[in-house]
């Protein structure tokens, strides 16, 4: 039986969400000065960005089913324990390897995000469910931008470490407070580990509204990521030769643009996800253009940072409507999958862009960059009148 929660612990649920990503996105606006203490060469930065996605998608695959198995307060604070482990990792990491063993493992267990937002669900009251769903998932958009902030004024000050010894602190501090403040897990029974994963290795084989949602959104945070993760290259070199803090601060257009889109499920409900996927994917193709224009001002950039967030938040959350509406007795499995395709995407677009970056310069990132979007378009142009007849008839009857 649910009795609801209170204010004070919808905080400290989105609080577990916004330390634990945290780990994942705090080594972007630190990229160069982390990668120079390493003693790693430009080419090789991609890889520490890449590695908390490519611990997330592990994490999603393997850990994200528990959260059906069992007691899901008790997997929080256990997560929020090892996540802080990896943090620390990173924090001491004498070399390359050891910082990439250390963001891959804060990855993997920072999928504590995934069985938050599942508990927060359980534990309330039905008249009370979106809003604390809605409360608790803010802490993941205060998390990527506020250790962007963090990560910069720490860096410029005490060093790039320190943003990761904090971070391990406070998640070993939430693991406590949790086990304490939250009540306990409602249920009385969980479902079957591998029948759990038996059912997300299905859905992969046979929806074709999954696979084709989940592909869009490889190619979308590819395009993301090639943004994000390399952004602190150009602006950190001739002619800005901006320190971490004042890199940091472009967070603050890629907010606006993402909270420019919040209106993007009302759209849906109105049974306009696959159209608003169209126009989204255009305008993030189209965003590349300015992005590109990096001298002499920084305003066309500001401008194609707040175009490509809103279009990859749009389209972001009309594929979760899309699938939710779908799946509704398995939502949270199903979003769990989907979220797979979205740290892969991330991860190729780390990657990428380190790449393009050290060998042929900003543009050759922003031409990446804009061939994953134009893509993710074609994809959907492809497949919008074949997943009509399915999607939109679902979402209108809603």
């Amino acid at each position: 039986m649910t009795t609801g929660i209170t204010g004070t612990q919808r905080f400290v649920l989105a609080m577990v969400c916004a330390v634990a990503v945290s780990t994942i996105y705090a080594i972007q606006p630190v990229l160069e000065k982390a990668g120079g203490d390493l003693g790693l060469g430009g080419g090789s930065l991609g890889w520490l960005v890449a590695a908390g996605q490519i611990g997330y998608f592990a994490g999603l695959v393997a850990l994200v089913p528990l959260g059906d198995v069992v007691n899901r307060r008790k997997l929080i604070g256990a997560q929020l324990v090892l996540t802080a482990v990896g943090a620390g990792m990173v924090a001491v990491a004498p070399n390359g390897v050891v910082a990439f063993a250390g963001l891959v493992s804060a990855g993997v267990f920072a999928v504590v995000v995934q069985v938050t937002v599942a508990y927060a669900a359980a534990v309330s009251a039905p008249e009370e469910r979106g809003r604390n769903i809605g409360a608790v998932t803010s802490g993941v958009v205060l998390g990527i931008l506020g250790v962007r902030i963090l990560a910069g004024v720490l860096g410029d000050t005490i060093g790039w470490r320190a943003v990761y010894a904090l971070l391990a602190l406070l998640c070993a501090l939430l693991a406590s407070i949790v086990r304490a403040a939250l009540p306990a897990d409602p249920r009385t029974g969980g479902a079957h580990y591998l029948r759990a994963l038996a059912s997300m290795a299905r859905l992969v084989r046979t929806d074709r509204l999954f696979v084709t949602r989940g592909l869009i959104a490889f190619f979308l945070f590819a395009s993301f990521g090639t943004l994000w993760s390399g952004l602190a290259l150009p602006l950190g070199a001739d002619p800005w030769n901006f320190g971490s803090t004042a890199i940091s601060l472009f967070g603050f257009a890629g907010l606006a643009g993402a909270l420019g889109a919040a209106r993007a499920g009302r759209w849906a409900d109105s049974s306009r996800a696959q159209t608003i996927t169209g126009w989204s994917l255009t305008l993030l193709t189209a965003s590349w253009l300015l992005i590109a224009q990096i001298e002499p001002t920084l305003w066309f950039l500001i401008m194609g940072i707040v175009l490509l967030d809103f279009a990859v938040q749009a389209v972001h959350v009309s594929s979760q409507h899309l699938l939710t509406t779908a799946h509704p007795t398995r939502a949270s499995m199903v979003i769990g999958a989907y979220m797979s395709f979205y740290s892969l995407g991330s991860a190729l677009g780390a990657l990428t862009t380190a790449w393009a970056y050290s060998t042929w310069g900003w543009a050759a990132s922003c031409l990446i960059g804009a061939v994953y979007s134009l893509a993710a378009l074609l994809l959907w142009a492809a497949t919008r009148s074949r997943l009509a007849a399915r999607a939109e008839p679902v979402l209108a009857a809603h």
